[in-house]
């Protein structure tokens, strides 16, 4: 317990979890509203060029995850402002005039928070929070703040056109491993049926606390966290109407090109 109050912002939720278990019927928040930018096939496809500045997204929502034009990294939203994680693994500012093909974002507001600890594996995660999940017929975003024994994470380089398929493009992803570091994954939880929409099950990212390292999640060992959950029961999204989004090949299933690209 003497974590958590690390993290003043979570210290009266924390406190309430403690007298009282949150239930998702009492604390569940209406008309939250989980914003999407495109589609993951599209990117898949090589869609990477956007027409959403982030001036514009920064309307949609204070946290989610996504990636910028040319795919030039990683994008973490946090606390209302957005982070570029480049292929060098360090993190810079962003220029609200730059654009986003693909991102999804929401305002957040914890419907539950929980304490973790000693979890040391992505697939243990996954499983922790599955257990954390009302439903899985809704849409969540997910916030970790935490101590981490260890973090993988990736990013990729800028691209030039013509743009190649996402599986392709990830085979020369930077990868970083970092060792005994605080920080915060931000991600985002869709269900089985978004398929083709955006990323089934969890898709993650990772910023350290200083805001100066981070990637696209792929490992993680969680020493001590907390976990706070957004569902969000209404979908909004917005598609290019650039030509290469309205040429593209998006039919078939991309199942198995997105978990590789996902892992």
């Amino acid at each position: 317990m003497m974590f958590l109050k690390k993290y003043s912002n979570y210290l009266v939720l924390v406190i309430l979890l403690c007298v009282a278990p949150f239930s998702y019927a009492q604390q569940f928040n209406e008309g939250d509203v989980l914003f999407q930018v495109s589609t993951i096939d599209a990117l898949m496809e090589g869609v990477y060029d956007g027409d959403m500045t982030f001036a514009e997204l920064s309307e949609k929502g204070n946290i989610g995850v996504g990636t910028f034009n040319a795919l030039d990294g990683e994008m973490i939203a946090l606390d209302g402002k957005f982070y570029q994680v480049k292929s060098d693994g360090k993190v810079y500012p962003v220029d609200i005039a730059q654009k986003t093909p693909y991102a999804v974002v929401t305002t957040f507001a914890a419907d539950s928070i929980t304490a973790i600890s000693g979890i040391n594996s992505m697939d243990l995660l996954k499983k922790r929070l599955d257990g954390l999940l009302s439903s899985k017929n809704l849409f969540y975003v997910i916030r970790v703040d935490g101590e981490f024994n260890y973090v993988k994470t990736r990013s990729v380089p800028a691209q030039t056109k013509p743009y190649r398929p996402l599986t392709e493009v990830v085979k020369e992803q930077s990868v970083f491993e970092f060792k005994n570091i605080k920080g915060t994954l931000v991600g985002v939880w869709s269900p089985a049926y978004s398929k083709g929409i955006g990323v089934p099950g969890y898709h993650m990212h990772f910023i350290s606390e200083d805001r100066s390292q981070g990637g696209h999640l792929l490992e993680v060992d969680v020493a001590d966290a907390v976990v706070a959950i957004d569902i969000t029961s209404d979908f909004y999204l917005k598609l290019p109407l650039d030509s290469e989004f309205l040429n593209a090949d998006l039919g078939g299933d991309k199942t198995a090109a997105l978990e590789k690209v996902e892992r």
